[in-house]
């Protein structure tokens, strides 16, 4: 082990080497160090942004050092997936020299600038809430935007892809209040909805960085050196999302204006998580799917002031509001709230 902090670099070996270590009931250096049981982790990147000015690789360079890697951390455990790192222009050539050792091709994506005159330098978010919630919005076209254009780069080689990184880009490396703002809570969930749209292809895909003591990107946060961890609103809409979703996309052929909705399905229950884009105004919707007939269901939600900001563990915006959905009930989506709706479906 090297000191911490150290500048170093490692080879092919010294990666198979570490899904040994974690993956190998026998490995001897793990259980000399008390764990006796193998980690179990099963997907690993190799690279991550080694395009970004990189004066070490090429494309071609870093796609022939990925095989390497790959066939040395699979001889370890066959049994692993891998993302290769694959933005842009890179992504042809890490998949035609690579992309038989690749499950994965790894891309990033920055939400907004966040410079000097973006409402999300410093704390101008604060003072203009009209322009900021309209700012924070902007990125869901972003990033259908930016998915499109790498669905169309490795869609001749068939690679599902990995968005391994995506956040707002924020001035500083101290967290920008913003992120606790339930603004960009609902904003982050209308770009979750483009992730879900895209699934079929982006099967990994990250919102914020979900672990972290203070950061610019933080989901969950710990305090130091003491104190109770929370989830900030970025979570708190996975959290509910997670609790409701089906296991099959399926399409929304129309939604009233203002919704923001993406559909998923399991079984005999249809999925809708709903973010409602305007700001101060409720907008009412009766439910359809078409060639079923809905029995009912149930309604979780989020709707804090968008203003709203939170800076440590507050229960009463932690968990969700509930309630069940008679058949046939218009419900109505309160402003900038953020809704996951089940509905018991049987043939029509």
């Amino acid at each position: 082990m090297l000191p911490s902090g150290e500048v170093r670099s490692g080879d092919a070996a010294e990666a198979a080497a570490w899904v040994d270590y974690c993956n190998n009931p026998d490995n001897a250096e793990r259980k000399l160090h008390g764990r006796a049981q193998p980690l179990g982790i099963k997907l690993w990147q190799i690279g991550n942004e080694t395009s970004y000015g990189s004066d070490s690789f090429t494309c071609e360079s870093a796609a022939r050092t990925t095989v390497e890697f790959a066939r040395a951390m699979r001889k370890a455990d066959p049994g692993i997936a891998l993302i290769g790192w694959g933005e842009d222009d890179w992504a042809p050539g890490m998949c035609e020299i690579a992309g038989e050792h690749l499950d994965y091709i790894a891309f990033h994506n920055g939400l907004g600038d966040g410079g000097e005159g973006s409402p999300l330098h410093g704390i101008q978010y604060r003072k203009d809430p009209d322009r900021t919630w309209d700012y924070l919005f902007r990125a869901r076209h972003a990033q259908a935007a930016r998915i499109k254009d790498m669905r169309e780069r490795v869609a001749p080689y068939g690679k599902p892809l990995a968005m391994t990184e995506c956040h707002f880009i924020l001035a500083g490396r101290n967290r920008n209040e913003v992120l606790s703002t339930w603004a960009a809570g609902a904003a982050y969930a209308a770009v979750m909805h483009v992730h879900e749209r895209n699934g079929d292809v982006l099967k990994i895909s990250t919102l914020a960085d979900f672990c972290g003591t203070r950061w610019q990107n933080n989901a969950v946060m710990i305090p130091v050196p003491g104190g109770r961890s929370f989830l900030m609103p970025v979570a708190m809409m996975m959290s509910l999302y997670r609790r409701h979703t089906g296991t099959k996309n399926i399409a929304v052929t129309r939604a009233p204006d203002g919704l923001d909705v993406a559909a998923s399905r399991t079984g005999d229950k249809v999925f809708l998580h709903v973010v409602n884009t305007r700001r101060t105004r409720s907008v009412t919707a009766r439910f359809a799917v078409a060639g079923m007939a809905v029995a009912g269901g149930r309604a979780a939600w989020f709707a804090p002031d968008p203003e709203c900001e939170i800076f440590d563990y507050r229960p009463e915006h932690t968990f969700p509001q509930e309630l069940d959905l008679a058949p046939g009930q218009a419900w109505v989506f309160p402003p900038a709230s953020v809704s996951a709706i089940e509905l018991d479906v049987t043939p029509a």
